[in-house]
């Protein structure tokens, strides 16, 4: 073999071994997720809903008032923005809400939280200051639900879709609340 195809298999070997271990021990790609990436999904006849959202734990905190504030937009989930599609139009609580994808922010309170689909999309949810990245300028819809209180925590943020009594609700649920969003 000739010392030029000889350095070049070593320094090809180095780099290998580098970006090795960068990934293991500066960005740890290997390590699982703290706040899984989920998509839940509604087919009914020809009407299709998606969420995508990352999904953070409780771990022994206090969640509502502490970790996520009071009285302040909150990315509704971690890391990406949520983002919330349909391919019709829907009716939120009583207000008109057309086919496409949308960002889900809310703002959290003690016993009614603010739900905001947002026409803009944003690649993360919060800035480098860990400031939500929502801009109010993109607001379509806001709509004000009420907080449900659970008996038990659920340890895993979730948002998930129920029709099970015939009438179709987004809904979240982490920690010892759940906010139910009537669609249309």
């Amino acid at each position: 073999m000739n010392t030029a195809l000889k350095r070049i298999l070593v320094f090809l070997s180095i780099v290998a071994l580098g970006l090795l271990l960068y990934s293991v021990f500066v960005e740890n790609i290997f390590a699982p997720r703290l706040s899984p990436k989920d998509t839940v999904k509604f087919e009914l006849n020809d009407l299709k809903l998606k969420v995508f959202y990352n999904r953070p734990y409780k771990k022994n905190r206090e969640i509502f008032g502490a970790l996520v504030p009071f009285d302040q937009v909150w990315r509704t989930g971690a890391n990406e923005a949520t983002t919330f599609e349909t391919n019709k139009n829907l009716e939120i609580n009583g207000m008109p809400l057309a086919e496409g994808k949308y960002t889900l922010w809310t703002v959290p309170r003690d016993s009614v939280w603010t739900v905001i689909f947002n026409s803009k999309q944003y690649k993360w949810g919060v800035n480098e200051q860990m400031q939500p990245m929502w801009d109010p300028n993109y607001d379509v819809l806001n709509i004000d639900v009420p907080v449900q209180k659970l008996n038990n925590a659920v340890e895993q943020f979730t948002i998930a879709f129920d029709n099970s009594t015939d009438n179709l609700f987004l809904t979240m649920a982490w920690d010892d609340v759940k906010i139910s969003v009537p669609l249309k």
